[in-house]
């Protein structure tokens, strides 16, 4: 049976663009606040933004009502957060006499903030229901960049009058990490919803660590970074070799004018019967496989995904992010701001995942790669790595390898985060549809599950909704 596509016209309309300073207690407050880039910050540097948004449903809620109350709140909570995030007040820059590129805080910098109107159905776009991906595009901002100058994220509001209103959150793939982007939400989430004002600290969850000195890697190695990307044919720039400007894509998503998106979910009765199935279908010496949650639900969405497409001759590339922050010795605080984290990638045949046994293939792969993840692999073989990210992502240009990487975490929290206004309807990472990623996020309902967020053409949309049920 074929899925229903929604498809509407998203008429938006832009009331407002502002920028939002800081607001400090004291003018000795305004000083310039630089940060210098890492090795582990340089391995993202031209690769896009991530974009995600999340959706607060407010029946009744009139335009009167957003611009008198909501609004404002959001501006002056937003306003007090950036005092103690500075750097995403800032710019990425690129001073002449500087070997790379730094993030920049100067007085009166700011967050550009954009606030809309829509008339989109917020029903369906904050459903798990099957729509255009491509709807999603107006509600995301753009950050500012070009080849001397990168803003570290961008904001936009948007109201759905008599639904409610999305949070748009576009961030530098360089300045900040998906752990750091969703401290900085909840920071901002809880100013705003406990009405703080500019001498209230943040509880020490909240509270980012800048200090860089933590972070140690092999000697050399930001540099090398930054001069592999400055070589590589994903850095060309008509006016500067020093540019920032940054990747359009990457990974082969496809164009998002082709692209679904829809949400399913892994239950903890499903994630049950899986680790159930692997373990009946291996021996005894096999069955010390790592069947964590993060494992079953990338083996399981994979395998989904490549009997969907139904290709088995293609190379298919496995690649998550991993979070050093405790792996490092000594570890590092979940607070550290900036990206502390590395790829794991590893490539195989899209043929051993079709079979009656391709979903335990794949979750003896994802758990060979999870259990990899020592502190020794942690600086392992790091001037290698970014050389081969670029290896991989060339083969998936040219359409010889796909990519299936993840996006966001079930550890985030996402869910949780409230403005003073409810837990979100919703909340989807809009880039998606840039990479081939998968997103993953805790089930709204704190039941123990675990949310997926897909952006496929409709033909394989089609295929992996009418196997995904099935194939529990």
């Amino acid at each position: 049976m074929d899925m229903v596509f929604y498809n509407q016209r998203n008429r938006m309309e832009i009331l407002e663009v502002t920028q939002v300073t800081p607001t400090f207690n004291s003018p000795k407050s305004t000083t310039e606040f630089r940060l210098p880039l890492t090795f582990s910050d340089i391995i993202w540097f031209k690769f896009p933004p991530v974009e995600r948004l999340f959706f607060y449903q407010f029946d009744e809620l009139t335009p009167a009502c957003f611009n008198s109350v909501i609004l404002p709140k959001l501006k002056r909570s937003l306003s007090l957060a950036l005092v103690h995030y500075l750097p995403l007040a800032g710019n990425l820059k690129w001073p002449p006499n500087e070997p790379k590129p730094i993030i920049l805080y100067t007085p009166n910098d700011g967050v550009s903030l954009t606030v809309a109107h829509s008339d989109a159905d917020f029903n369906i776009l904050s459903s798990d229901g099957v729509y255009d991906a491509a709807e999603l595009h107006p509600l995301k901002p753009d950050l500012v960049i070009s080849d001397v100058s990168a803003s570290a994220i961008a904001l936009q509001v948007t109201l759905f009058p008599n639904k409610g209103f999305c949070i748009g959150i576009t961030a530098h793939h360089a300045v900040l990490d998906g752990q750091t982007t969703t401290m900085f939400i909840k920071s901002w989430a809880y100013i705003c919803k406990q009405g703080n004002d500019e001498n209230s600290p943040l509880p020490p969850e909240l509270t980012p660590v800048f200090d860089r000195s933590v972070l140690k890697g092999p000697d050399g190695l930001d540099m090398l970074y930054l001069n592999q990307w400055l070589a590589s044919s994903w850095s060309d720039s008509d006016t500067s070799k020093k540019s920032l400007k940054i990747m359009t894509s990457a990974g082969g998503g496809g164009a998002a004018s082709d692209l679904v998106r829809a949400t399913f979910e892994i239950t903890r009765e499903d994630f049950k019967k899986l680790r159930e199935r692997v373990l009946s279908k291996l021996s005894d010496s096999a069955k010390e496989v790592h069947l964590s949650t993060f494992v079953l639900s990338f083996a399981y969405v994979a395998t989904c995904m490549m009997k969907a497409r139904r290709d088995g001759d293609r190379k298919v590339a496995f690649a998550f992010t991993a979070d050093c922050r405790p792996r490092l010795n000594p570890p590092v605080s979940q607070n550290y701001f900036g990206n502390c984290n590395r790829p794991k990638i590893e490539v195989a045949k899209a043929r051993d995942f079709l079979d009656e046994n391709g979903f335990v293939f794949a979750v003896q792969k994802t758990s060979g790669m999870v259990k990899a993840l020592t502190e020794r692999w942690v600086l392992e073989g790091m001037e290698k790595m970014l050389s081969y990210c670029f290896d991989v992502l060339k083969e998936a240009s040219e359409s010889k390898l796909q990519i299936i990487s993840v996006a966001g975490s079930p550890r985030f929290g996402v869910y949780g985060i409230d403005f003073g206004w409810g837990k979100p309807q919703k909340v989807v990472i809009v880039s998606i549809d840039k990479s081939g990623a998968i997103s993953m996020a805790e089930s709204r309902d704190g039941s123990g599950g675990v949310e997926i967020g897909l952006a496929l053409n409709k033909h394989e949309m089609n295929n992996f909704s009418w196997l995904f049920p099935r194939y529990v």
